[in-house]
This record gives structure tokens, C-alpha cells and sequence, in this order.
């Protein structure tokens, strides 16, 4: 078995790529918040492809992690001085596995807050990445950040030692600010409609309550791109980490599976620079509003649809769900007539052909996706994932059934126990406080009472309650799947009893 470190570099297998630069030249010119296995399995590509392009060598990465969860990979990239492989795995069963070299500074905020803060105020920081998933925006069901979380309170109190990321964004641009240093673009690469909209009013919003005229210098003088990010990562548990140490012949501590498809498009708002991403598949535009609402509204959403109905049913890979005849159908029905249905066809994403490809993806072996991985924070993924293409539904009079099954599955979920006694964790990590009224209540209704989670016109709307609640009954009497038959048989029609 081969260690990971800079000392052994240039010893591991050649069947293991390297990226073809001299990393000794590389600094740090991007940090990244939030070094998880998606990120490392995106950016990090782009980057590694861009710094190996003649001149990119100021374009390397300052990983952070913020949380003390992160502690497993704090030790493991501070071991590996920051390095990593990714194994690509084709439907096919072929794959490629290649070292990522573009981290050449990590940084852990639990052991020194100071030394992020220092460390995002010096000027060659030219660009803050983010993945800190949906949730972490506090962007609650009005479009407004949440001053009154703890970690905003917090934050607020204490600028010196924050605790959240806009806590560090803010405060280091405030340094950048009073010490005349051009500021750096704030760039958001989680699954978020408008991620850099969202990541603007979060700063902006955060900044007004610290200072209103650093509040009106970041609207002036900080970018906030937009982005759709697009690359299917599991999390890579014990038994994963051991078929990749096989696999490669690597001793890594934090390696990463993904698929071999990856997608990057991104709007060109860089006040200080940016890589030569353009050059090595990134997709720049003026406006990713259209291709993000089509990957949000197909992929992550289907994901989504995906998720409670199958982990109840027994299902715990994703691939195992898509050989699956009946679930293959709800999804292929919800892709062609619910969330596909107002989509429309764009330069470089055919949506036919987008939506074949996903369920092709999403069945892939040799990923083994978890459905627990989807199951996930829905209390911040229902929100903005669904309740769009079902606004549109309602609007329009079209049949809303698979979306009702989808809702009344997730309740039962909240319940802790598939269909089989089998418990599970309800992993919750934003809305698990507003949840809890589910969790503990005997009333399906409940769950229409969250707003902030399925929206204000669901418990206005009597035809999709009644639907819902009769759904809801159907699950605990019938089970999930013969319940799913039903609607998989209604099509494009209501089920006769709802209709009715």
C-alpha cells in the first residue's frame, strides 16, 4: 500500500493519474469553505485541470473546514499535506483514479479561528468558494437570512472567533476593507437556486447588522457569481474507503468515489481574477438562472422524490432503485410530466436527452449512491427543489399525485422506522428544531403546517390535503409500494378516488 503525502508523490502506481504541473510553484489564490467529498470531486477537478495550464500557478487552494464533525478529514488532509484521490466510475465498470494536487494550504477553524480570519484577510485570497449546503444559507421561506440564528447571534458578538462561514466572509472582507485590499469574489458551489444571489443577501444581510456602510461596500464592490454545479459524490463510508485503498493501491485516508460525469456553468463575475476555467470545460455565461433551474428541478429533485419512498420500501443504494421497474416508472413519470413539463430546451443541455441521461446515472453500480445520503436535510432541500415545478402544477390545473405520495412518504419517514421496524437516524441538520413538531406528532396534517417546508399554498389547496391525507393512510395500512403502484397507474391523470 502506497502513503499519500508531498514525500511520496512522485512514488504512487502509474495507473494512478497526476495532473502535470509542478505543485511546488502552486499558491494559494482560492479558499474553499467546506472541504467535503463533493467539493473535492468538483472544483477541485476544474482546478487541478486550470493549474496545469501554463500561468494558473497563483490559482492553487486553501481548503477550511468550520465544523467539529470535520475533524476526521482536518486529520487526514493535514497528514496527506492536503492531497487526495478520486476514483471516476463509469456505468460501464471501467474507471479512472487520479491524485488531486490543488490543495496546498488546509486550514481548521476549530483548532485556530484566528488563523482563518488572517489567513482570508491577505490579499492573494482572491476568491471564497463555499459548499455548505442548502441549509446553510439561513435563508428562511420569506427570502430572508436569519439574523436571530445562534451562530449569526454568536458571530455577531464575537468577530474575532466566528463560527459560522458569513461570519468569516464578513469579517474578513471588514479587514480587507479598512486595510485598503481589494476584495475578494465570495463564489457558491452547493445545489442552491441563485447560490450566488443567496450567498449575497446572506453577506449583505450579516454585514448590515455589523456595520451598514460595510454592508453597502460588499453591494458594490463584491462579486457573488451564480452557478450550476452538477456531479453525483456519495459519501464514502468504511467499506468504500477500503474498496478504494484496494482499488488504487493507496493508502488514503479521505479518498473519493463519483461518477465519470461532471458539469460546471458559471457566471463571469470575478472583480479579482479568476482561473482559466473556461479553458477546461467550465461552461461561462451571462446567465446560469436557466440552466440551474433545469438541474435543480430534474436532478435534484428527482434525488429527492427518490429518497423517502425507497429507504421505506427497503431500498438503501440508489442503483438498486433504478433496477427497479416500478420506482424507474415514478421517476420516469415525474421527470416527463411534473418537473420536465415547463422545461425547455438550452444551449448545451438537450432536456430529452438530460433527463435519459440522469436516470442512466442514477443507476449506475459501480457509484453506489446511498439513498440515505438523499434522505438528507429535506426540511432545506423540499423547498426549493419541489415546490417550484409544484406551484406550476397547481397554476396550471395539471395532476399533482406523485408530489402529494412524495410529501405524505416523507412524513412517515419522520416517524424513524421503515416499513420493515428497521430504526434509522433522522439526519436534519438544518430544520430539525421546526421538524420536531412532525417527529412527535400523531396528525399527518402537521407536516402542512410548516410553511417554511412545503410553502403557503398546500394547506390553501383542498383537493392536494385531501389527496395527501388519503395518501398518508394508504402508506400505513397498504404499505409504500402498493400505494406507489396506484399512483404510477393513475399517469397523467389524478387516481379515481381523488379525482372524485
Amino acid at each position: 500500500m502506497h502513503p499519500l503525502d508531498q514525500a511520496h508523490l512522485s512514488t504512487l502506481p502509474s495507473s494512478v493519474v497526476r495532473p502535470g504541473y509542478d505543485r511546488s510553484k502552486v499558491k494559494a489564490g482560492i479558499a474553499h469553505i467546506g472541504v467535503g467529498g463533493f467539493h473535492r470531486a468538483h472544483l477541485a477537478i476544474y482546478l487541478d485541470r486550470a493549474l496545469a495550464r501554463p500561468g494558473q500557478e497563483r490559482w492553487g487552494l486553501c481548503g477550511i473546514n468550520l465544523l467539529p464533525q470535520d475533524a476526521p478529514m482536518a486529520a487526514a488532509m493535514k497528514r496527506q499535506d492536503g492531497l487526495y484521490t478520486v476514483s471516476e466510475m463509469a456505468p460501464d465498470g471501467t474507471h479512472t483514479s487520479r491524485v488531486v494536487e490543488a490543495m496546498v494550504e488546509y486550514l481548521y477553524a476549530q483548532d485556530n479561528p484566528r488563523a482563518v480570519l488572517d489567513r482570508l484577510s491577505q490579499p492573494d485570497i482572491r476568491i471564497v468558494s463555499l459548499t455548505i449546503t442548502e441549509g446553510g444559507y439561513l435563508i428562511d421561506e420569506r427570502g430572508q437570512f436569519n439574523l436571530k440564528h445562534p451562530s449569526v447571534v454568536y458571530d455577531l458578538e464575537h468577530p474575532g472567533e466566528p463560527r459560522s462561514a458569513f461570519g468569516y466572509i464578513v469579517e474578513a472582507l471588514d479587514r480587507r476593507r479598512k486595510a485598503g485590499i481589494k476584495p475578494f469574489t465570495v463564489m457558491s458551489c452547493d445545489n442552491l437556486r441563485h447560490n450566488g444571489v443567496q450567498a449575497r443577501r446572506a453577506c449583505v444581510a450579516f454585514a448590515k447588522a455589523k456595520d451598514p456602510e460595510l454592508a453597502a461596500w460588499i453591494e458594490r464592490e463584491v462579486g457573488f457569481p451564480n452557478a450550476m454545479v452538477d456531479r453525483i459524490t456519495p459519501a464514502t463510508d468504511n467499506a468504500t474507503r477500503q474498496k478504494l485503498r484496494d482499488l488504487t493501491g493507496v493508502d488514503d485516508a479521505a479518498p473519493v468515489i463519483c461518477e465519470d460525469f461532471i458539469q460546471w456553468v458559471l457566471e463571469d463575475d470575478f472583480r479579482n481574477g479568476r482561473p482559466e476555467w473556461d479553458a477546461v470545460g467550465v461552461m461561462i455565461t451571462p446567465d446560469v438562472s436557466p440552466y440551474e433551474e433545469a438541474k435543480i428541478r430534474l436532478l435534484n429533485a428527482t434525488h429527492t422524490m427518490l429518497s423517502y419512498p425507497a429507504y421505506l420500501a427497503g431500498f438503501r443504494k440508489v442503483d438498486d432503485v433504478l433496477h427497479d421497474e416500478l420506482f424507474t416508472q415514478y421517476l420516469r413519470d415525474f421527470l416527463n410530466l411534473d418537473a420536465g413539463y415547463w422545461l425547455k430546451s438550452l444551449p448545451g443541455l438537450e432536456i430529452d436527452a438530460y433527463k435519459a441521461k440522469l436516470l442512466q446515472r442514477f443507476g449506475n453500480r459501480a457509484v453506489g449512491d446511498q439513498v440515505a445520503r438523499l434522505c438528507m436535510d429535506g426540511g432545506s432541500k423540499i423547498s426549493g427543489f419541489l415546490l417550484p415545478t409544484l406551484h406550476e402544477i397547481l397554476k396550471h390545473g395539471r395532476p399533482y399525485h406523485r408530489i402529494a405520495f412524495f410529501l405524505a412518504s416523507y412524513e412517515r419517514y419522520l416517524k424513524g422506522k421503515d416499513e420493515r421496524g428497521e430504526a434509522y437516524p433522522i439526519v436534519e441538520p438544518n430544520a430539525r428544531q421546526l421538524l420536531e413538531r412532525v417527529i412527535q406528532s400523531s396528525s399527518p396534517s402537521t407536516l402542512l403546517e410548516l410553511t417554511e417546508v412545503v410553502g403557503t399554498q398546500l394547506p390553501a389547496h383542498p383537493g392536494f390535503v385531501a389527496l395527501y391525507l388519503q395518501l398518508r393512510q394508504k402508506i400505513d395500512t397498504q404499505g409504500v409500494v402498493a400505494t406507489l403502484k396506484e399512483i404510477v397507474a393513475a399517469g397523467d391523470k389524478l387516481p379515481a378516488d381523488a379525482a372524485s
